[in-house]
């Protein structure tokens, strides 16, 4: 299939219910900017190694960057999107579907932000889509059990191997840089946390990029009457939009989630933050290599809360956490009820 830009501009623009279902996914990779995004930069934002505006700059190159290498690595992540349900045969249908499951993702992940908590919309996309193809089929026949287990894996992963790592590595550094001066090592730290920020927005990219490449791949193929996609080379433009929309995102509003998490959660030193961000980048590394979705905000927020739990496990506020914890369960059944909800409004309307 001709998956150059003006090949899907005319598409939109013939078909009304693909550029609905193009805006959602756009306003989906906008609220990922605003609400999951920061988690990368967070602290070496509020560890001052950064202004935001230069961390905002630099994390939109390296998503973009990240989507890129790792499209062209395994683009595994992005088809267990486009896998992990059947919308019927029906293309109509399965747009109006698929449209429904993002505006679930919008409302829930808008909620979350207001709050000022971190919101995975790597899980709210596949609850969306669960609750859309319910609704469709009556039943959980279309849905692939097999993807979801994918799913639950990495959730297990993110949050164990995020904890885990961000312990770990902290420790080791502290290790290695026991009789070290403070005040020089203050300085590398600094250097070493940026490096460690653009690693997390890389694999941000690697992780949430290809996602988001998935629905936008799906309601393309949807829409020329393909329930599903084939293996294909995600074009360029995609990516590029899929970065400036999400740098957009956190610019606009992303200072409640880099607050939340860089600050609330845990108190941290710039040796912390860089502790943080690579144990979480190598978690995330591991989960794109092997195809496995997991979210990047349960990967850096458990590696944070590893870090914390270094010295004492008081060192973390888990007030926050308690909040935090409470929004990623609510994420599974709040999106997949108001997909299914909206799903059949929307099938009444269209």
């Amino acid at each position: 299939m001709d998956l150059s830009f003006q090949y899907f501009w005319s598409q939109i623009t013939q078909n009304p219910l693909l550029m609905v279902a193009a805006v959602l996914t756009l306003g989906v990779i906008l609220v990922n900017g605003s609400t999951d995004a920061p988690n990368a930069i967070a602290t070496c934002v509020t560890t001052r190694c950064m202004s935001a505006q230069s961390a905002l700059i630099m994390a939109a190159i390296f998503n973009f960057l990240g989507v890129f290498v790792m499209s062209m690595i395994n683009a595994t992540v992005a088809q267990t999107i486009t896998n992990l349900v059947d919308l019927g045969e029906n293309s109509h249908i399965a747009i109006v579907a698929l449209s429904a499951a993002l505006f679930s993702i919008v409302v829930f992940s808008a909620v979350a932000w207001f709050f000022g908590l971190p919101s995975s919309q790597s899980h709210a996309l596949v609850a969306g889509l669960t609750g859309s193809a319910v609704a469709i089929h009556g039943n959980f026949s279309g849905v692939n059990g097999g993807e979801w287990l994918k799913v639950i894996y990495g959730l297990a992963i993110s949050v164990v191997l995020g904890f885990c790592a961000g312990w770990l590595v902290c420790k080791l550094v502290e290790l290695l840089f026991r009789k070290a001066n403070r005040r020089r090592t203050d300085g590398a730290f600094r250097y070493a946390q940026i490096f460690a920020a653009a690693a997390m927005s890389f694999m941000h990219g690697a992780q949430d990029g290809q996602k988001f490449m998935g629905a936008m791949l799906l309601s393309l193929f949807l829409a020329n009457g393909q329930s599903t996609s084939t293996v294909v080379q995600v074009p360029i433009w995609m990516m590029l939009i899929c970065s400036l929309v999400m740098g957009f995102g956190t610019a606009i509003s992303g200072k409640k989630i880099i607050k939340s998490v860089g600050m609330d959660m845990v108190k941290v030193e710039k040796y912390q933050g860089f502790s943080a961000d690579i144990a979480a980048s190598i978690c995330l590394l591991f989960s794109s290599i092997f195809g496995i979705p997991v979210s990047s905000t349960h990967a850096k927020t458990t590696a944070i809360m590893g870090v914390g739990a270094v010295h004492r496990i008081s060192a973390i506020n888990f007030s926050v956490v308690k909040e935090m914890a409470m929004t990623w369960l609510l994420t599974f059944p709040a999106c997949g009820v108001i997909a299914f909800i909206i799903t059949k409004i929307f099938l009444m309307i269209f």
